[in-house]
């Protein structure tokens, strides 16, 4: 028998590459299969609501790595495999097409699904939901022309970044938000006040604290998104973002433990010692925050896969980045990094033009900096991970001082 070592990794998204790539940075010589379900190889997903979408991004800007990368680097990758059971005691993984895989170290990296929404008219002709390069070409297609009536039902980043990029390329858009405000939840109601404010600004017609009934139809094809009360909302197509779920199912057989996800230590370890999860199912216990995170953004997904890539060496590992994520719409990009449960109740002050734009915004929490983002302001997100990182306590008057520097601070 062979003495080599196999690492599995289930999931053929970022955080899986990232692990498959610092695997082999980091000397590891065994065998490295990478098993993703979709026909594509791994590729970055903030391009589908964005430059890919709008289609002033090709597939160089998507693909983590050219194809030819995989066999310079003795990664077996296998596409448009699907794995569907874990035998922890044997060590197994099962999947479609062939033998069980045996492994040595077993990483999950599954990532998320998009919520379903149940509602009557959900599968009719032009109903979609915006996850997989696929679904991004598919509305890249519709969009790409104008003219179209596009309805987003939900506005959380996705919703809004694809709002944006469908209003730029000439469509009518209706976003349907049952909150009050666009984003609360994310940056609370002030800044997403300011994000439904450019919107508006741009021709988007934001509809809030309303409640989608059901969605109507003509011949198989969507024709309205209809609204409690009655009222009809034409629409030519429709957009579900409302929010993801992580895929668990894998840990689930495995007999894991998971809650909001597969839940991991600092090195991504799960309850059983083989078996790793990273990125978007990954519910880690972040030693900075001293509470348990799952973040589904890509930067988390290259810092948990390199991480659990590490832990699976059995290197001494803590992973400890900052969440950090970004947006662009239409003329506004933005920058954030932060704990997002700890800004429930923080005090946020901002340094510079916020009526204009170009400013950083802090979160404040008894006395520090736990999360920061900088609006058409660049340069800066080094210095704002730093103020979190250090946990001191801050000078809130020289945090808004623009003529005191940030790294002085």
């Amino acid at each position: 028998m062979s003495t080599r070592k196999n690492f599995i990794i289930v999931g053929g998204g970022l955080a899986g590459v990232s692990a498959a790539e610092e695997l082999r940075t980091q000397g590891f010589d065994g065998s490295i299969q990478l098993i993703g379900k979709e026909a594509h190889a791994p590729y970055i997903r903030p391009p589908l609501s964005k430059g890919y979408l709008n289609g002033s991004e090709g597939l160089e800007a998507v693909y983590a790595h050219p194809p030819e990368w995989y066999g310079q680097n003795d990664i077996d990758l296998l596409t448009e495999t699907k794995a569907f059971g874990v035998n922890a005691a044997a060590r197994e993984v099962t999947v479609s097409g062939g033998a069980p895989l045996h492994y040595d170290k077993l990483l999950i990296a599954t990532g998320s699904s998009p919520r379903l929404l149940t509602i009557d008219g959900a599968e009719l002709g032009g109903v979609h939901y915006l996850r997989t390069m696929d679904d991004s070409t598919v509305l890249r297609g519709e969009l790409g022309a104008g003219g179209r009536r596009l309805v987003l039902i939900g506005s959380g980043w996705i919703g809004m970044e694809v709002g944006a990029t469908a209003r730029t390329l000439g469509n009518e858009v209706t976003i349907l938000e049952r909150d009050p405000v666009p984003l609360a939840n994310a940056i609370g109601e002030e800044l997403g006040e300011m994000f439904t404010e450019l919107h508006r600004e741009h021709g988007v017609v934001i509809r809030t604290s309303v409640a989608v009934e059901r969605i109507v139809g003509r011949h198989g094809k969507v024709s309205g998104v209809v609204l409690a009360g009655g009222e009809e909302v034409p629409a030519d197509l429709v957009v579900i973002g409302v929010g993801v779920v992580p895929n668990v199912a894998l840990a689930d057989d495995a007999g894991i433990i998971t809650e909001n996800g597969i839940v991991v230590d600092a090195s991504m370890r799960s309850s059983d010692p083989d078996i790793f999860a990273a990125g978007d199912v990954a519910n880690a216990f972040h030693p900075l925050a001293n509470m348990r995170l799952r973040s589904e953004h890509w930067a988390n997904a290259i810092g948990e896969g390199k991480a659990a890539a590490r832990g699976m060496l059995g290197l001494d590992e803590s992973y400890e980045d900052i969440p950090y994520f970004y947006t662009d719409q239409f003329d506004v990009g933005m920058e954030y990094s932060g704990y997002g449960p700890l800004t429930r109740g923080a005090k946020v002050v901002y340094r510079g033009n916020r009526a204009g734009r170009e400013f950083v915004a802090f979160w404040i929490k008894d006395g520090f900096v736990v999360a920061g983002m900088n609006v058409n302001v660049w340069d800066v997100n080094e210095h704002v991970q730093r103020l979190i990182r250090s946990g001191t306590v801050v000078d809130e008057a020289r945090l808004v001082d623009e003529s005191i520097s940030l790294e002085d601070v």
